[in-house]
């Protein structure tokens, strides 16, 4: 008898088809996933009344009218410019007996970079309590 032997036959696994597979699972989980942004500042947004809040009796009014130009205490300051600010306004806090709120009403047409070197300089002169003037809307019926 005549045996033939024959040779084992490799097999050989193609991973082509698996790892086409897996990286269509890790895009669709990708894609699928939600991410979720915590703020790690907490702030309490403010809350309108409709009546007038009581003004400080001590307190400072920095007006910025549409042109940029400063006024302290409804004083002009000589130029725009923030030391010129600064020295004005730490001579009108000298002149008081204790620290006051600051209350900054700028123009609805003042330029945004007023508002933001005046808010600065009260914190430069240690100013904490500050707050912004707006006017009331009308309300619509």
């Amino acid at each position: 008898m005549n045996f033939k032997t024959t040779e084992p036959v490799e097999t050989e696994i193609n991973l082509t088809p698996l790892i086409d597979v897996v990286f269509l699972l890790l895009i669709f989980f990708m894609v699928t996933t939600t991410f979720q942004k915590d703020s790690k500042i907490k702030i309490e947004l403010p809350t309108a009344q409709s009546s007038r809040p009581e003004t400080p009796e001590n307190v400072l009014e920095l007006l910025i009218d549409g042109q940029g130009r400063y006024y302290i205490n409804k004083k002009e300051v000589v130029n725009s410019k923030p030391e010129t600010l600064f020295q004005a306004m730490n001579i009108t806090l000298d002149s008081m007996e204790k620290r006051p709120s600051l209350i900054i009403a700028a123009d609805a047409n003042a330029n945004y970079q007023s508002v933001i070197t005046a808010m600065d300089i009260a914190a430069r002169l240690e100013l904490k309590d500050f707050s912004l003037a707006t006017s009331q809307s009308k309300r619509e019926k």
